[in-house]
């Protein structure tokens, strides 16, 4: 028998509010290693802010959040910044360093980060560009990239620490269906070659779908449902199946 695969994240029972306003409500789900977890929702349901959370970057009002069976919202500043040196964030707007060319820019968790030299240094970065195809452009500064090739960048250096896990923040927010795909792809070849575990935020279902192994739907603050991307397909929860049907007459429209 293979070996069952191993929880890397949990969220068990979060809660976060400012002031009055409840923006997470005894969330609880899990991300087994391989997966990639799926987070739809309503725009300003709080699935980016779910992110914050996992990345430590908040801290919830109440529960437990388990990565390798740690709890990040127990942890010192030095232990947190040690566990966050195995998570990779992919920002839904790149986030690079508009000063800095390419290479840098995907150089600057390890330059920060580990202790290795420059030339080690340099050969992580070509592979990681390579992955993502753009190692011709590792001389360009940001402004000279469109906005795929800007994502992909802030992917190749979410890649660079070799992160157990990867947090995608709507990445194919804004982009034409070309470079859209060219993102889905790539999340696909790091879940099937690479063995990545990812979460990734989104709206755009197209990519949910094509990406998914798992899927979450975070409504008013509470996950209403999840299972696997047929689940989701079938699903008779009113709310789940609007939305998917709003996305799908919205597809018809344009075709």
């Amino acid at each position: 028998m293979s070996a069952k695969p191993e929880k890397l994240v949990e969220m068990r029972g979060v809660k976060l509010q400012f002031a009055d306003k409840v923006i997470l409500d005894d969330v609880n789900f899990s991300v087994q290693t391989q997966e990639v977890l799926v987070i739809m929702g309503l725009s300003g349901g709080g699935k980016s802010t779910l992110l914050s959370i996992l990345m430590g970057l908040l801290k919830p009002n109440a529960g437990s959040v388990l990565f390798k069976k740690e709890d990040l919202t127990k942890l010192s500043r030095s232990k947190l910044n040690e566990a966050r040196t195995h998570i990779g964030m992919v920002y839904q707007n790149a986030a690079l360093v508009s000063s800095m060319n390419v290479r840098e820019n995907v150089g600057l968790p390890l330059t920060e980060l580990s202790d290795k030299n420059d030339k080690e240094i340099d050969s992580i970065v070509d592979q990681k560009l390579e992955l993502v195809e753009l190692k011709d452009a590792k001389d360009k500064l940001p402004s000279e990239l469109s906005g795929g090739m800007q994502k992909r960048v802030g992917l190749a250096r979410a890649l660079a620490m070799e992160p157990e896990l990867i947090l995608f923040d709507e990445p194919t927010a804004g982009l034409d269906p070309i470079n859209s795909k060219h993102i889905d792809d790539l999340i696909i070849r790091l879940r099937d070659k690479q063995r990545v575990t990812a979460i990734v935020v989104t709206h755009e279902m197209e990519s949910a779908f094509a990406v998914a192994t798992r899927m979450a739907f975070l409504h008013e603050g509470k996950i209403i449902l999840e299972g696997t991307p047929e689940v989701f397909r079938h699903s008779d929860n009113p709310i789940v199946s609007e939305f998917l049907s709003s996305y799908s007459n919205h597809e018809h429209a344009k075709e």
